[in-house]
């Protein structure tokens, strides 16, 4: 199945490099064809009057500063106990990804650091840490201690292409300080994540399960190195276990169960899918807080929220100097990263909102799990998913992050400073791509980084 996606694009023939012909448009009808600092935050052409108005709500949603409860306007207060930011936006900035910290700050502003302890919770995912959760809340409202705080350590690797060509990597090493609730302890588990982009989530939770689980080949039985599996999670919204899509590792099977937790867990806001406060058990201070009257996230805009994320617009890809980007588009496939980064997908006749269903469209993701190798292993489970499994990210809108978002930080972490860098950091089933590459002609090289900076 994977094979015949390369052989679909007649990318290669009897070992001739042929011009990669696309068979979609990045989003499908999705799709805008923008290139400024706001193409992520677009809406899908094509939305009625009610559909914009719902849309733009949800867009408010997104973007407004929650308050600590009681406040003046209580539709947007419920702000902690704890929380890491006060807006979806403080992490997604402009829909889009978030960075770790540079020179300077002394905070994570747009990523988040994910905790556990070995075992299970008793939906199979992963077990929260008895004093901490299920991860790091850096901030909290008054009269209430903030958990603690990360900061990361770089550690740079010096490496080399067959060519002579010198490159460094950089790792990370995670330092936790001020913590209000002792130490971590030897046994805890911890993955440092950035936000990553939000645009497209609607098409991507649109496929039709089977087409996924079709491509899965977790006992590689085509001998292609490549053994992607399908993560299986513990759905809240709707009481069952479900195929994840969405998360670094997943998790998540739904935009609603996506929006919801992140909710839930970056912002302390309840919903009706989390009810309860994110106070760990010794955290009394925090169970005992002011809050307001019922639920924080109201049913009706968590609703519109959900809408705003399905039927954000995807960008369409920049045609720049079209004779390199599709010599790398066919290099792309020739050294088999189109094994994970699947580039086309369809979405189901029946998919909801209407302008998802039957969709053809490009995210370069099987949204499978995969084992990346202990280069980007953080050792940490997440439902199916084991310590060095990452889910296939999608590749559209990578050569926009630094137009929207203002840097060039990749991987789940930011570690890489480049796209190059990205692509060198693949190990495990990503190995033999990866060697491949290293092995191209650095113009080649480059030709395949300015198709993926075309995307």
């Amino acid at each position: 199945m994977k094979n015949a996606v390369i052989a679909a694009f007649g990318l290669l023939m009897a070992g001739t490099l042929l011009a990669a012909v696309p068979v979609a448009t990045p989003g499908g009808a999705l799709t805008r064809a923008l290139d400024n600092r706001d193409a992520f935050t677009r809406p899908a052409p094509g939305l009625t009057p009610r559909e914009l108005r719902d849309f733009n709500f949800g867009n408010r949603v997104f973007n407004t500063n929650w308050a600590v409860a009681p406040a003046s306007v209580d539709a947007f207060d419920g702000l902690g106990p704890v929380f890491n930011r006060v807006s979806c936006s403080g992490c997604h900035l402009r829909d889009g990804r978030g960075r770790p910290p540079v020179d300077g700050e002394d905070e994570m502003l747009s990523m988040l650091v994910r905790l556990s302890v070995p075992g299970t919770d008793g939906h199979g995912g992963p077990k929260p840490h008895p004093a901490y959760g299920d991860q790091l809340n850096d901030r909290a409202i008054p009269g209430v201690p903030a958990e603690g705080r990360a900061r990361i350590e770089w550690r740079e690797r010096a490496g080399r292409y067959p060519d002579g060509e010198r490159y460094s990597l950089r790792a990370p090493r995670l330092v936790f300080e001020d913590l209000a609730f002792g130490p971590l302890g030897r046994r805890s588990l911890s993955s440092p994540r950035v936000a990553p982009g939000v645009p497209g989530m609607g098409l991507l939770e649109a496929i039709p399960e089977a087409d996924l689980v079709a491509r899965a080949d977790p006992g590689d039985a085509d001998g292609d190195g490549i053994s992607g599996r399908a993560n299986r999670v513990w759905n809240p919204a709707t009481g069952r276990t479900e195929l994840g899509r969405f998360g670094w590792k997943a998790n998540a099977a739904t935009v609603l169960a996506q929006s919801a937790g992140a909710a839930h867990g970056d912002m302390g806001l309840s919903s009706r899918i989390f009810p309860g406060e994110n106070c760990a058990t010794p955290q009394l201070a925090c169970a005992a807080a002011v809050r307001g009257d019922g639920t924080d996230l109201r049913d009706a805009h968590l609703d519109k929220l959900v809408f705003y994320l399905q039927v954000l617009a995807v960008p369409d890809r920049r045609r720049v100097a079209p004779e390199t980007e599709a010599r790398g588009e066919t290099l792309f496939a020739q050294v088999g990263c189109t094994g994970c980064h699947t580039p086309v997908q369809r979405t189901a006749p029946d998919a909801l909102p209407r302008q998802l269903a039957g969709q053809s469209f490009m995210p370069y993701t099987d949204l499978l799990l995969h084992d990346m190798g202990p280069g980007l292993a953080d050792g940490r489970g997440d439902f199916l998913a084991d310590g060095r499994e990452w889910r296939t990210a999608p590749l559209w809108g990578l050569g926009l992050v630094p137009v929207t978002n203002g840097h060039s930080f990749y991987l789940h972490d930011g570690r890489a400073r480049s796209l190059e860098e990205a692509v060198l950091w693949h190990g495990g089933e990503a190995a033999r791509s990866q060697q491949a590459f290293r092995r191209l002609a650095r113009e080649d090289r480059q030709a395949l980084l300015t198709f993926l900076r075309s995307l």
